[in-house]
């Protein structure tokens, strides 16, 4: 594994390396040492544990300001938190179509757009950055699979004649979503938007949570016992917006390489992969 290129996307400096033969069989083969300690996971956790408590903030703010309306009280000390349009990634597919076919921006979730495009520009200048450093569920998701494995001592992988099916069954979910955003006409978008319903899509969301039901309590559940056995589950099986950005960041300048010169194929990099990727020369 090229070790500098590695640290290089990750956005940390590279280190210095000493060389020492792996065996007296290859001598050609040398053996990167890492002299200065690496530091990129540690930067990676402070993100997820900021971006996951900024969130929460976010989300409390909300609900109180939410609550304001309902208890109706005639003063409204708070604001409602643009940030929290971030959870609305299908408004902000429509507005990015609405802005894309009319020129204007939508006066409606304004910011779901323009998050969803700052994540859009974050795949291709950094491919899944946002799902590994940023996004929340990906870091719940990950503490799952992490405390699966302290608890079982591993992690289980799917064959492979089940786990294509199922990987593709989020990249069936977003060709719904883009048919079904594609299909409306910008006049359409923007009635929709402005419908009773559309203006308090946040508040559905946040309704939802509220008042969840036992279906809801057992979907989430369930999803929550399998990321604790399966790494990834979510992610890698059912959400549409990791596939998006995965499609977006497929077409990304930054590439990790794998130089052959250098790698004593000792398959660490295949092993500790969070999507199975096999390693291949590049």
């Amino acid at each position: 594994m090229d070790h500098s290129s590695q640290l290089g996307t990750d956005g940390n400096h590279k280190p210095s390396y000493s060389h020492s033969p792996v065996n007296s069989s290859t001598p050609k083969k040398k053996l990167l040492r890492r002299l200065h300690q690496d530091y990129s996971q540690l930067y990676r956790r402070a993100f997820q544990a900021s971006f996951l408590a900024l969130n929460l903030v976010l989300g409390t703010i909300f609900y109180f300001w939410v609550r304001q309306f309902e208890s109706g009280s005639a003063a409204y000390a708070l604001e409602r938190p643009a940030g929290v349009e971030g959870w609305l990634p299908i408004a902000g597919l429509m507005n990015l179509k609405y802005w894309l076919a009319t020129g204007h921006v939508p006066e409606v979730h304004p910011a779901a757009m323009f998050l969803l495009l700052s994540f859009l520009a974050m795949a291709f200048l950094l491919r899944k950055s946002f799902c590994s450093w940023l996004c929340p569920v990906g870091t719940v998701s990950e503490y799952l699979w992490r405390l699966g494995r302290k608890l079982f001592h591993r992690n289980f992988h799917l064959p492979r004649w089940i786990d294509l099916p199922l990987r593709s069954l989020k990249y069936l979910l977003l060709a719904f979503f883009v048919w079904a955003v594609y299909t409306m006409s910008p006049a359409a978008i923007r009635n929709f938007m402005q419908s009773p319903y559309g203006l308090i899509a946040d508040v559905k969301m946040l309704n939802f949570f509220r008042h969840i039901g036992e279906t809801g309590l057992f979907v989430l559940g369930s999803f929550a016992i399998a990321s604790l056995f399966i790494q990834n589950f979510w992610c890698r099986f059912l959400c549409s917006y990791g596939a998006l950005l995965g499609i977006v960041a497929f077409f990304s300048p930054a590439r990790i390489r794998r130089t052959p010169e250098t790698c004593i194929d000792c398959a660490k990099c295949a092993k500790t992969c969070p999507s199975n990727l096999p390693s291949i020369n590049l």
